[in-house]
C-alpha cells in the first residue's frame, strides 16, 4: 500500500512536470529571437503533417469513443494509445516546425511576415474568426495536456471511475483541439509559401 501511494505521487509528479514543461518548451521556441537551422524545405512541409495527424487523431478518438461505448475495451484501448501516439508525434513535429520557420500570419499576402492595412482589409472578418479559432485551440490545448495524462494514468492504474469522471471533459476538449486544428490548417493554408 505504502509502495502503491509513493508509486502514485511519483507518476502524479511527473504528469504535472510534462504539463508545466510542454508549453513552456514550446513558447521558448515559437518566440525565441533566432530560429534553429534545419536543412531543406521539408520543413516547410510539416504545417500539412500537422493537418494529417490531427485529422488521424480525430478519427481514432471517434473510433476509442465507438469501440467503449460497444464495451470493448481492448479495441478503446488500442485507439486511445494511438491517440496518445499521434498526440507525441504531433508536438514533436509542431516543436520542429516553430523552432526552425517564422510562424505564418492570416492575411499576410506577400510574405513580409506583416499583415499591413490593405491586406487586413482583404482578409476581413475572416482573420478575426481565424484568430478566436485559433486562440481557442491554442488555450485548450494546453489546457488539455494533464488532463489526458491523468486519464491514462487513471486508466493504467485500474481507477477506471477517476477515468470515467476525467474524461467526460477531457474527451470532448482534446476532440475539439483536434479538429480546430485541421480547421486552423486550412484557413491559414493560402499564406504559406
Amino acid at each position: 500500500m505504502v509502495k502503491e501511494q509513493a508509486d502514485s505521487k511519483k507518476y502524479l509528479r511527473i504528469i504535472y512536470l510534462i504539463s508545466i514543461l510542454i508549453p513552456l518548451v514550446v513558447a521558448f521556441l515559437i518566440f525565441f529571437p533566432t530560429k534553429l537551422s534545419m536543412s531543406g524545405d521539408w520543413v516547410k512541409m510539416l504545417p500539412g503533417l500537422h493537418a494529417m495527424v490531427n485529422s488521424l487523431t480525430v478519427v481514432t478518438l471517434i473510433a476509442a469513443l465507438v469501440a467503449i461505448k460497444k464495451g470493448n475495451v481492448r479495441v478503446h484501448r488500442s485507439f486511445m494509445f494511438a491517440s496518445l501516439f499521434l498526440g507525441v508525434l504531433f508536438l514533436l513535429s509542431y516543436v520542429t516546425y516553430h523552432s526552425s520557420v517564422e510562424s505564418v500570419k492570416y492575411g499576410d499576402l506577400n510574405h513580409d511576415g506583416n499583415v499591413d492595412e490593405s491586406e487586413l482589409a482583404v482578409a476581413g472578418t475572416s482573420r478575426v474568426v481565424y484568430l478566436v479559432i485559433l486562440a481557442s485551440h491554442i488555450l485548450l490545448s494546453i489546457l488539455v495536456v494533464p488532463f489526458v495524462l491523468f486519464a491514462f494514468y487513471y486508466a493504467l492504474s485500474n481507477q477506471i471511475e477517476r477515468h470515467k469522471k476525467m474524461v467526460k471533459f477531457t474527451y470532448p476538449v482534446w476532440l475539439y483541439v483536434s479538429i480546430t486544428g485541421v480547421i486552423v490548417y486550412f484557413m491559414i493554408k493560402p499564406y504559406y509559401f
